[in-house]
C-alpha cells in the first residue's frame, strides 16, 4: 500500500484533542498497537493551520513517541507525517479514506 509523505512547512500545529488510546476493538476496549514494537498506539486530535485553511486531523503515533504534556490547544512538532490511503468493506458495504501516521509528537509548551 502506498504511503505518502505530509509536507507540513508554513504550517502551525496545535493539539485539538489530548492523546487517547487507539481502539483496536471497540466492543472489547483492546488497545491497538505498532505491528513492530508492539507498543501501545495513542490517537491525538491536531489543528493544522495555514495557506489559508485550519483542520483538523486524526493522527497515530506510538504512545513512547509522544513527549511532554499535550492538552488542548498545546502547539506540537509533528514529526514523519505520513497519509496512507485505506479500503475496507464492513457489512457488504465499501469504505475508504485516509490515516495519518506521525513518527513523533513533541510540545512546543515552554
Amino acid at each position: 500500500m502506498r504511503v505518502i509523505p505530509v509536507d507540513m512547512s508554513g504550517m502551525t500545529m496545535l493539539t485539538a484533542q489530548p492523546p487517547q488510546p487507539k481502539l483496536k476493538d471497540r466492543k472489547t476496549g483492546q488497545i491497538a498497537v505498532d505491528v513492530e514494537t508492539g507498543k501501545s498506539l495513542m490517537t491525538v486530535g491536531i489543528l493544522f493551520v495555514g495557506h489559508g485553511m485550519a483542520e483538523v486531523v486524526s493522527v497515530v503515533v506510538v504512545e513512547d513517541d509522544i513527549s511532554g504534556e499535550l492538552t488542548t490547544g498545546t502547539p506540537v512538532a509533528v514529526t514523519g507525517l505520513i497519509a496512507k490511503p485505506w479500503e475496507n468493506e464492513f457489512n457488504g458495504q465499501k469504505k475508504h479514506g485516509i490515516s495519518f501516521r506521525a513518527a513523533a509528537l513533541t510540545s512546543l509548551a515552554a
